[in-house]
């Protein structure tokens, strides 16, 4: 399984971005896909994920301003990112979860105040 984010970028806060990752390999639309950030000094924590139904979670912090989509069809997960905020700056990685977790290289959002 190979995961490739894009998306990320210097946003002003307030302000919206949207992640992609796309999925190439050995994708099953069953196993669940997310998103995680990770920021300088901080552990990695869970963002969102989605599962079949479609069913959705959201960690507290970004709940009714991120929304996680999927598209089978193309292999790929969004993250629609609206009303940002400075502690949203993070590098933020795409999982896809099975057997095991495969991990994309990761990409930049940085919110400026």
């Amino acid at each position: 399984v190979h995961l490739v984010e894009s998306g990320g970028g210097l946003v002003q806060a307030g302000g919206s971005l949207r992640l992609s990752c796309a999925a190439s390999g050995s994708i099953f639309s069953a196993n669940a896909m997310g998103w995680y950030r990770q920021a300088p000094g901080k552990q990695r924590e869970l963002v969102a994920t989605i599962s079949t139904g479609p069913r959705t979670t959201y960690t507290d912090s970004v709940k009714g301003r991120f929304t996680i989509s999927r598209d089978n069809a193309k292999n790929t997960v969004y993250l629609q990112m609206d009303s940002l905020k400075p502690e949203d700056t993070a590098v933020y990685y795409c999982a896809y979860i099975g057997p095991r977790t495969y991990w994309g290289q990761g990409t930049q959002v940085t919110v400026s105040s």
